[in-house]
């Protein structure tokens, strides 16, 4: 036996695609949607801008009434994977601003868990959406650095539309929090 490290092919070492054994059957797993629905629809890319075909994430919303749930899968939870461009398309409840115990008020999002290829956990972001008159008191995106505020706004392509990009890493990296 040689004692010498083998040579494993890059190919071989992807962590990814993972994600889809087990489950396909919980993509896009949730109640059903009521009438006041957003979509939003982007892509996740690497820092080259080149699609991640492998990611899959999840959205996470409020409950309709604006506070917290404590359910396992809330209204709004949706989990999608990207394609082999790194397209996503998620419908889900149009979320309401959330009320918080110091009197501040978050804007209408979702929260985003990202799990993809070279990643060892997930990140957690969020998205708010374009037009929305409380993202400039919202508490979260005010502790953002202002030029950067734009990775976490879905832009508005149509009355109940959005489209809003995940970016892994670069310049024009999407803002990534820590819990």
């Amino acid at each position: 036996m040689s004692s010498e490290p083998k040579f494993i092919p890059a190919s071989s070492q992807t962590v990814g695609p993972f994600f889809r054994i087990g489950l396909e059957s919980l993509m896009n797993c949730a109640p059903a949607i009521d009438s006041a629905a957003v979509t939003i629809h982007g892509r996740v890319l690497d820092r080259d801008g080149a699609p991640v075909s492998d990611a899959m994430l999840e959205f996470w919303s409020s409950a309709c009434d604006g506070t917290l749930s404590s359910d396992a899968y809330p209204q709004g939870f949706r989990r999608v994977g990207t394609d082999l461009d790194g397209a996503f398309t998620v419908t889900s409840s149009r979320p309401k601003p959330i009320a918080m115990e110091d009197g501040s008020v978050q804007a209408p999002h979702l929260l985003v868990l990202v799990f993809a290829r070279g990643l060892l956990r997930h990140v957690i972001t969020r998205v708010n959406f374009d037009g929305e008159t409380a993202n400039a008191a919202d508490p979260v995106l005010l502790s953002v650095p202002a030029a950067r505020r734009n990775t976490l706004i879905a832009r508005r392509e149509g009355t109940d539309l959005f489209r809003w990009d995940v970016i892994l890493q670069g310049n024009d990296e999407t803002v990534f929090f820590a819990w």
